[in-house]
């Protein structure tokens, strides 16, 4: 204790040293703050939401309870989902920096409504909006090798070297101590900031450890690395040089080109081209023979088969039906969009084996509910919210019953699962 105690008071009388570590905290404070002020407008726009819905579906409600139309409800109300972020979301946003986490839903064809905000899995090792991750991923490294990239080199370069590995108890002891210094201090200003923020999102103990673990681990790793560069004998010059373009490889190069390499091996649509494929069949029932898109509905659909016959009069179960029947058109470009997707993301965490940085960029999106799995779960709750607000309406429109204010409130509730 009494040699750790001197070797902190060595590295506190560097200057470098001592701005290195300050700055690497003051970098995690202000991203905790940032994420959390983040997390916090997203919590606010969902709040503020509800009230929102209730009176606009207050307007539609006083209109419709004139008419009684099942149709003209299901039509003009718009119904909320959300997906509320996660305790750890503050820590690493993922894709809920460009993915939505709202969505107004209508009865009427879904795919056109869920890809219209286009849903897409962004490069998971590229730099993206400042938070923890981005400072742990990017920032960190620089500053291990900052403290590291001249431990042994730079007491050669003063004529130091020989006298220290002469002294006794020195030697492999001394090495150690000092990287052990250097490496404890790094995870302190990174993980001080990260505790106090998980405590006052209230994230779980468990995810906590595993997040404090995986920024050892990754600290270790940089830190590791810029130990065998040192073993080198070179300079600390070419040493600086050569763990900064080992930094540029492995954090920026090296995973810009996994990702195309990805994007090249499995090709994916974009969510709009099923939007179009979709709009693209409810606009030909226009120009076909109702009595086909009815037959269509009822082969899927038999439960309303016996629905009374459409007259020459609009009608919005027909309206309905073909929307229905455009969703059901496109459900294997659908299935293969999603697979697709799902590939990727696969191939993105199979990358993170090779590189750390991708690797633990995967692990706390994962472990903060805000990557590619997270986003497919949200649609999955969209589709089977819409599933019965859908049969919720046809419930009325298949059998003429008249809707009216009281109806309303009898429509499905969107539930987010209470994260």
């Amino acid at each position: 204790m009494i040699l750790l105690t001197h070797e902190l008071r060595l590295l506190l009388r560097s200057r470098m040293a001592v701005l290195t570590l300050l700055l690497v905290a003051l970098l995690s404070i202000a991203a905790v703050v940032a994420g959390m002020a983040e997390v916090a407008r997203q919590r606010d726009i969902i709040a503020r939401i509800q009230p929102k819905q209730a009176q606009d579906i207050a307007s539609v409600a006083a209109w419709v309870g004139k008419t009684k139309d099942a149709g003209s409800a299901a039509y003009y109300s718009f119904h909320a989902t959300w997906d509320a972020p996660a305790p750890l979301a503050f820590a690493a946003l993922g894709l809920r920096d460009v993915a939505p986490y709202i969505l107004r839903v209508r009865a009427l064809g879904l795919e056109a409504q869920l890809y219209d905000g286009e849903a897409f899995n962004p490069e998971l090792a590229l730099p993206g909006r400042f938070d923890f991750a981005f400072v742990l991923v990017y920032l960190t490294p620089l500053f291990a090798i900052a403290l590291c990239h001249d431990l042994v080199s730079g007491e050669r370069e003063a004529g130091r070297l020989r006298m220290l590995n002469a002294i006794a108890g020195s030697g492999r002891h001394l090495w150690a101590r000092r990287v052990l210094l250097r490496g404890v201090l790094l995870f302190v200003a990174l993980a001080v900031p990260l505790t106090i923020g998980a405590i006052l999102s209230q994230l779980s103990g468990g995810t906590l450890l595993a997040v404090l673990g995986l920024v050892a681990l990754y600290l270790a790793f940089w830190i590791g690395l810029t130990l065998l560069i040192g073993r080198l004998r070179w300079t600390s010059v070419a040493n600086a040089a050569t763990l900064a373009g080992l930094w540029l490889v492995l954090t920026l190069i090296l995973p810009t080109v996994a990702h195309v390499a990805i994007n090249q091996a499995i090709p994916v649509g974009q969510g709009v081209e099923l939007t179009l494929a979709q709009r693209e069949a409810v606009n030909r029932a226009w120009d076909i023979p109702r009595e086909d898109t009815m037959r269509a509905f009822y082969a899927n659909h038999p439960e309303w088969k016996d629905s009374p016959p459409l007259t020459a009069a609009f009608h919005y179960k027909w309206y309905l039906a073909f929307h229905q029947v455009g969703d059901e058109s496109v459900a294997p470009q659908v299935s293969a969009y999603r697979k697709g997707m799902e590939a990727r993301d696969a191939a993105a965490h199979n990358i993170g084996w090779l590189l750390p940085s991708v690797g633990v960029q995967s692990v706390l999106a994962r472990l903060a509910d805000t990557d590619m799995q997270a986003q497919l779960a949200y649609q999955d709750r969209i589709r089977a919210f819409h599933a019965r607000l859908r049969n919720f309406y046809y419930g009325y429109l298949f059998t003429d019953k008249p809707f009216g204010k009281a109806d309303f409130d009898k429509a499905p509730a969107f539930s987010s699962l209470d994260r």
